[in-house]
């Protein structure tokens, strides 16, 4: 269904980024990260040009740590990429600017921080293998200023006008109902919670594997909508009863207690005027049309 938004409003700019190298937080000499349990392990982790992981595919299971589908990009200036991270919004349209791949488009699917910083882009498998780390990507970042004027209280962040409209959404007694394909509870909620909403993730945790089977959140896909119940993302990620967020999956999961999968927050009110229905296989790579 329709809803009213102001998107005559909304001003659309240009932000750039370089594809980012994958980064790694060990110390020079000693690689290793920490899983749940102590154990030591050595497996890729965020940034970079990933070949066979994309927007669709699992969010679980992999032999990896957080790993962005597809393409992740970064600013060197830290105050550019700041803007770059805040202004880019899922669905916006991305270009390659510079190497062999100049000119092939690409669709914004999430982002990343507070440690990496960095946006996420789909391109087709194709374009993938012509990309560089360093090429330039420009995105036309439109979004953030996008309101609901029927429903004051719920604020968009990071969210194109264009996914907004495809996005499943019922009206229900005044309450913006969203489909989702699963809700995540206040206390598998991870990594991000009481940093900034206006970029980066929020993360659920996933050491409980059979927690997450109990609550449907073991299949979930990267690209899904969920919701996170008691969740207030305003201005900074925290447990506010009876508030509720929506986000997009938009990271894999990784050994590390309280990281995994990471989520994109789309929407958000304190109370009363955002609700979610079930709507099994929402995603973005359908919504989208993203290419394999």
């Amino acid at each position: 269904m329709s809803v009213k938004t102001n998107v005559a409003d909304v001003v659309a700019v240009s932000s750039t980024g370089q594809v980012a190298n994958p980064s790694f937080s060990g110390l020079p000499a000693e690689p290793y990260r920490l899983a749940a349990d102590g154990t030591p392990f050595l497996w890729p982790t965020f940034g970079g040009i990933v070949y066979n992981v994309s927007v669709g595919d699992s969010a679980f299971g992999w032999a990896g740590d957080c790993i962005h589908p597809s393409v992740s990009i970064a600013h060197a200036d830290p105050n550019k990429n700041r803007g770059l991270n805040i202004f880019a919004c899922v669905g916006n349209a991305a270009m390659v600017a510079s190497g062999a791949a100049k000119g092939a488009k690409g669709i914004v699917t999430g982002k990343s921080g507070r440690f990496s910083d960095q946006v996420i882009i789909h391109f087709d498998a194709a374009t993938r293998a012509q990309i560089a780390v360093g090429d330039t990507i420009v995105v036309r970042c439109e979004g953030v200023g996008l309101a609901l004027p029927e429903f004051p209280d719920i604020r968009l962040k990071s969210l194109s006008p264009a996914l907004f409209d495809l996005l499943p959404k019922r009206v229900e007694g005044g309450v913006l109902q969203m489909g989702v394909c699963a809700t995540v509870p206040p206390h598998l909620v991870g990594a991000g919670a009481g940093l900034t909403s206006e970029g980066g993730s929020l993360h659920m945790q996933s050491t409980d594997r059979k927690a997450l089977a109990q609550l449907g959140l073991d299949g979930l896909r990267l690209g899904d909508l969920v919701a996170i119940a008691d969740t207030d993302s305003r201005y900074n990620h925290g447990y506010l009863r009876g508030a509720m967020s929506i986000g997009i999956v938009g990271q894999t999961d990784g050994p590390r207690a309280g990281y995994g999968p990471g989520m994109t927050i789309i929407m958000t009110a304190p109370a009363g005027q955002l609700g979610a229905f079930d709507a099994p296989g929402t995603n973005i790579a359908t919504l989208l049309e993203l290419n394999a």
